[in-house]
């Protein structure tokens, strides 16, 4: 195994650089530093003292204790059936929020009625009885000038609950 000389002999001519070096300008600044007064420590804030409140139930329900809601338990949806069709293809509607689309007017073309709809990036789309919009699975049941009635699959803790919904005409 060769060893390289010149490497350490580098090394040396590097630090011997150093040494003869002025520097009084940087002792000069360390003087001036340690010259300065010492400047002031800010006193530990007060601490404030609470007080505490004891709690007594006496007749009342404990604040820890879970409430029990009796309307809770007579709006238990039992599984009804209703579900939404996995194997039914999504329309482009579905991605947006219902609150989010907007109704700006209906068409009419021989007999059938079509809804339009605006969606929050400003594109108009064209709307039918059946079609579906919302992220509920909302399945257009009736259009009408003044709005566009739906039923959506709303998804209890049990299954799923047919609740309807509207979107009404709206003012620019």
């Amino acid at each position: 195994m060769k060893i390289n000389t010149s490497i350490p002999l580098i090394a040396v001519l590097l630090l011997s650089g150093c040494a003869g070096q002025d520097m009084s300008d940087l002792r000069g600044f360390v003087d001036e530093v340690k010259s300065r007064p010492p400047s002031g420590i800010e006193p530990i804030p007060e601490i404030k003292q609470v007080i505490g409140f004891v709690y007594t139930a006496k007749n009342r329900r404990g604040p820890f204790t879970p409430q029990e809601d009796e309307t809770a338990a007579t709006e238990t949806v039992i599984d009804n059936g209703v579900r939404p069709d996995p194997n039914r293809r999504k329309e482009e509607l579905e991605s947006f929020a219902l609150d989010s689309l907007r109704m700006v007017g209906t068409l009419e073309q021989e007999e059938q009625t079509w809804g339009l709809i605006k969606t929050s990036d400003g594109t108009i789309h064209r709307v039918a009885p059946g079609n579906y919009m919302g992220q509920n699975d909302g399945k257009i049941t009736r259009i009408s000038e003044e709005k566009i009635e739906l039923i959506e699959l709303v998804p209890t803790g049990s299954g799923f609950l047919e609740k309807e919904a509207a979107v009404a005409l709206g003012e620019e």
